[in-house]
């Protein structure tokens, strides 16, 4: 196993330089995964031992950075233009014919309705083509179960999934079993950091004009001193598991405007100190997640739901690349004793690949799997397993003191 795991991170580096695989019978089930649920429309074809044969991927960042956020329908047409193209790189990349797939695996929830529809919609039209069986796939269940791609973890595990539009924890019991105990009451932390780097214009600013928001906070605040601006952590007086970052982008515009006043200088202009907000900013936000998963750790271990031997903590979505936040939770694993596991960069943001594992996971077990007539709707709203979170906050369970001390 272990060698098969090394074998699929080191062809992930190399397949994109290679010419495809001969149409040769394979040894295992193949899977397409299709991603559309936000901004980036993804493809990506695996075989059933997680060994990736062909990606594609369009991100539509650029574009969005232009105007300044994420408008749907633009992001719908960008799909409805790209997604023909992505899916058929996928498959030539790979070598894979539509006739030699075992499956086809698309996200039908939550997400934007626009952009799940675009998937949807191709996916239907695809799978009755070629006669295929069709998984919907759950986004936040691919995205929990993606590091099992990488290295053998076994449930269960509890996962903590933050994005730019989702935040939750949850105890990952199996496939399509999940334990939901806590979630954004609000926005999500992707959605903050965005926010705050809009409202700081960092657009604007020489070395991130490129960046996403949380990509450019993430680079100031290394030049940044984070306790020039003290802002409060939210929700400390609440012993529950859930999010709230709303309150704090409100305490971080306050800081801005006053700032804006002292300088003498207008919305839009780069203030002398924006590295100071950027790492005040980044700081807060890690320690809200260490602490709700602090808590979320501890009710486990008082409930039993964690193995007593290697409990695991997945880390996972697309503000999972931020080293900065990786680093905060690692205190607090270090500290309860559990082992920390990130997926790569390129698996914590949205791609085919998670989609289509996770249509591997679901095939290996025959759970969720629709003949090609059957129909499907997508789900903009759809919560992730089972709701204990008023379990979670009965518990009140309070916090020992942990200091988090790590260098810019």
């Amino acid at each position: 196993m272990f060698h098969k795991r090394i074998k699929t991170l080191q062809h992930l580096l190399q397949y994109k330089n290679s010419a495809p695989l001969s149409r040769k019978a394979f040894s295992s089930r193949l899977v397409l995964g299709i991603e559309t649920s936000c901004d980036d429309t993804g493809a990506a074809v695996l075989e059933e031992n997680g060994f990736i044969l062909g990606e594609s991927l369009h991100s539509q960042k650029e574009v969005h950075l232009r105007t300044g956020g994420i408008i749907p329908t633009v992001a719908q047409q960008l799909h409805r233009e790209n997604i023909e193209r992505v899916v058929q790189e996928a498959l030539e990349r790979s070598g894979v014919t539509p006739n030699q797939l075992s499956a086809v695996a698309t996200t039908v929830k939550p997400g934007l309705a626009l952009s799940l529809g675009i998937g949807l919609d191709f996916s239907k039209r695809f799978v009755k083509e070629h006669n295929k069986p069709f998984i919907p796939i759950h986004h936040m269940e691919a995205h929990a179960l993606t590091a099992r791609m990488l290295q053998p973890i076994s449930f269960p595990f509890l996962v903590l999934l933050i994005s730019g539009g989702h935040s939750l924890l949850a105890v990952a019991q199996g496939v399509d079993d999940f334990l939901l105990l806590g979630h954004a009451l609000d926005e999500a932390p992707g959605d903050t950091l965005d926010k705050v780097a809009r409202r700081l214009s960092l657009t604007k600013h020489p070395r991130c004009s490129t960046m996403s928001g949380g990509q450019a906070i993430e680079l100031l605040a290394k030049d940044g001193d984070r306790t020039r601006f003290p802002f409060k952590t939210p929700m400390g007086q609440t012993y529950d598991c859930c999010f709230s970052f709303a309150g704090l982008r409100n305490q971080i515009t306050q800081t801005i405007m006053k700032k804006e006043a002292e300088e003498g200088v207008e919305q839009g202009t780069l203030l002398q100190c924006t590295n100071d907000i950027a790492a005040a900013t980044q700081h807060t936000v890690a320690c809200h997640l260490a602490k709700r998963t602090h808590r979320a750790i501890l009710f486990c271990k008082a409930n039993s739901l964690l193995p007593s031997d290697s409990p695991t903590l997945v880390v996972s979505g697309g503000v999972a690349s931020n080293q900065y936040i990786r680093k905060t939770l690692t205190i607090i694993t270090e500290e309860t004793g559990l082992q920390l596991v990130c997926p790569p960069a390129k698996f914590c943001t949205d791609n085919g690949v998670m989609i289509a594992w996770n249509g591997v996971e679901r095939l290996r077990e025959g759970k969720g799997i629709l003949s090609p007539d059957v129909n499907v709707c997508y789900e903009p709203k759809s919560p992730l397993g089972v709701d204990i979170t008023t379990e979670v906050k009965a518990a009140a369970i309070r916090l020992p003191s942990v200091k988090i001390k790590i260098p810019n």
